[in-house]
């Protein structure tokens, strides 16, 4: 997350407030999870028939990926962010991308000020160690610290729970995953086999697998993680994704029939409608209506920023037009500036 500066405000009695001037960012992992939440199915006994329908493996790769990226950058200078976990990851709809926030509890590696670090349910096995200690008022060895690899075991249970739809925080204090966590995994990817395809579940899997260890010195790190195979496969996002993550594009659904596009009359006209219909709620910096798939008869909308294409979005939705309901969607800017119109899954 980005700091815009640090002031301090004093009241009225002389209470000095230090206040730090952060980005506005947009929805977290953990209200992501919420949603997925409600979009369950059955599963089979193994998991314990509570399993919910995860996120897609491209908002799964997507959130990895900006993810280990932060860690990366905080890892070589040095830092443990210590305190990762769904509600601490947000979304930038202006960057496209997730960013990490809340550094109340980092470190400098070697130097660990704080002992009791990271969140239930994502806590590391070496920061539960040193967590009973602290409450038994033991002092922590030289060699039994936290270093950065706690960061990557949090990042694991947040990519576990995106994909499957499960929260993990009671299955992580069970016996079974102290002793082997690796088959829980395994079973939970076993589970979800059927609507993911094989070959990018394994890799996901291992990836997640490969943060997991009870060693933190075999977890590896964050630069060496985003080199996995998985992230080199090219997903394209559900329809579920593009409402979810706000940008400052918007995809209009629903609107035009084939028709009205091969009468450059009509298609100028409608050009015309259209972008005086989307000014009205910001800034028009581009508006596109393709001819030909992919995105045929879709209406691509660039606003200046997303606060206006997030207005926009609210306000036409269920709208009519020519006496369709719309349908409104973001789309990723980056790949809108480059052509790349997704086929979105359904």
């Amino acid at each position: 997350v980005t700091l815009y500066g640090v002031f301090t405000n004093r009241s009225q009695v002389g209470v000095a407030t230090h206040c730090l001037l952060l980005e506005l960012l947009d929805v977290s992992v953990s209200e992501l999870l919420v949603r997925a939440s409600t979009q369950g199915r059955a599963c089979s006994p193994q998991c314990g028939g509570s399993q919910k329908q995860g996120h897609s493996m491209w908002l799964v790769q997507h959130c990895a990926r900006d993810v280990l990226e932060a860690l990366a950058f905080l890892h070589r200078a040095g830092y443990v962010h210590a305190d990762l976990k769904p509600r601490n990851v947000l979304w930038s709809a202006d960057d496209e991308c997730f960013k990490l926030i809340d550094f109340g509890l980092s470190f400098k590696e070697g130097n660990q000020d704080v002992k009791y670090i990271q969140t239930d349910g994502y806590r590391a096995p070496e920061a539960e160690r040193q967590y009973s200690l602290a409450q038994a008022g033991m002092e922590v060895d030289g060699d039994s610290g936290c270093s950065a690899a706690v960061d990557l075991w949090s990042l694991a249970i947040v990519l576990l729970e995106m994909y499957s739809g499960i929260k993990l925080k009671d299955t992580v204090r069970t016996p079974e995953w102290k002793d082997n966590s690796a088959a829980i995994v395994d079973q939970i990817f076993a589970s979800n086999s059927v609507v993911v395809p094989a070959i990018p579940v394994y890799h996901l899997r291992d990836l997640i697998k490969s943060m997991l260890h009870n060693n933190p010195k075999h977890r590896g790190t964050a630069e060496k993680a985003l080199l996995s195979p998985f992230f080199s496969i090219p997903f394209a996002p559900h329809i579920e994704d593009l409402v979810l993550l706000p940008s400052p594009v918007l995809r209009l659904l629903n609107l035009i029939d084939d028709g009205h596009l091969h009468n450059e009359e009509e298609y100028e006209d409608i050009l015309e409608d259209m972008t005086e219909e989307c000014q009205k709620y910001g800034s028009v910096v581009s508006l596109l209506i393709p001819k030909e798939n992919p995105g045929k008869g879709q209406v691509f909308v660039e606003y200046a920023n997303a606060g206006d294409s997030k207005e926009a979005q609210r306000l036409l939705t269920g709208r009519t037009f020519d006496g369709k309901f719309v349908v409104a969607t973001f789309y990723p800017r980056s790949a809108y500036k480059r052509g790349y119109l997704y086929q979105t899954v359904q």
